[in-house]
This record gives C-alpha cells, structure tokens and sequence, in this order.
C-alpha cells in the first residue's frame, strides 16, 4: 500500500511541477517559521495567526506543510503527502481569505486584499503532484522503480 502511494514515472513534468511549488513555498515556510526575508518567525506566526482566530496547533501545521513541504518536495520525497499538505493551505486561504477579495491579485493596489487567482495555481500543481507524483530525480521513484536490479540467488540448474 504504502509503495503505491510513492510510486512514480520518470517523467520530467512531476520535477517541473515539483521544483516549481517547492521554490515558491520554501521562502514562504521560511519566512513564518525561520524569520528569513523579513518573516516574522514562528512565535510570531503563531501569535499574529491567533489574532486571527486561527489555533496554534492549526498555525504550527501550515508552517509545517509549507516549510517542510518545499523540503520533501525538493527531494521528491513523500511527495504526494507534501503536496496535499500545501493543496489544503491553499484552499484554506482561498476559502478563509481571499474569496472575499474576489480573483485578481491587488496588482494595482486598489482593492482591501490579495484575490485567489496566485492560490487557485499552487492548488492546481499540487493536485497534479497528488495525481502524478514525484516524477523523474525523485527519492519516491528511486524507492519504487521497478526496473532497479535485484540481489538474488541464480536458479540450481537441473
């Protein structure tokens, strides 16, 4: 069951898709959880999170997702895990956040917020990443590949 749920082609789409949501997410996980960039760090996360109404152990599990996530995806490690972890902060946001803003991004600066349009395409790769997987230079696909060379005992010849 579990090497089903790692399992692979060598396709380059999933490195493309992976990398890609892996490189935008990391900065973001670092920044909640690291401080990195101007991030406010983990307490601080937590703490500005909860003045949302958000619960700290809900709080601690986007940051997880987000910095861990970008970490597994960069491997291709537990790939279809990491991508449901950000596929459900995306939706969160959408659903919580930014739906109320409406679907362009605040390019202009005209509107109370940031639209869903940036989220809905980071949900889209991660449920591609959750139907594909990790693809080609994956650690889920060297686990998994089935033409990798075994050690075995020759048969006894009759």
């Amino acid at each position: 069951m579990f090497r089903r749920f790692l399992r692979t082609d060598d396709d380059v789409s999933g490195l493309v898709m992976r990398l890609t949501l892996a490189l935008v997410f990391f900065p973001h996980g670092a920044q909640k959880v690291l401080g990195w960039w101007g991030g406010p760090g983990a307490s601080a996360t937590i703490q500005g999170m909860g003045k949302m109404g958000m619960p700290p152990a809900l709080t601690v599990l986007i940051m997880a997702a987000e910095l861990g996530g970008s970490l597994l995806l960069i491997l291709g490690l537990l790939t279809r895990l990491a991508a449901f972890g950000i596929g459900c902060v995306m939706a969160g946001a959408i659903f919580l956040v930014h739906s109320k803003v409406g679907f362009f991004m605040n390019w202009a600066g005209t509107q109370k917020g940031e639209g869903f349009e940036y989220h809905l395409l980071a949900l889209g790769l991660a449920i591609a990443l959750l139907i594909k997987g990790g693809g080609a230079l994956s650690v889920d696909r060297a686990l998994t590949r089935e033409d990798r060379a075994t050690v075995a005992m020759p048969a006894p010849r009759m």
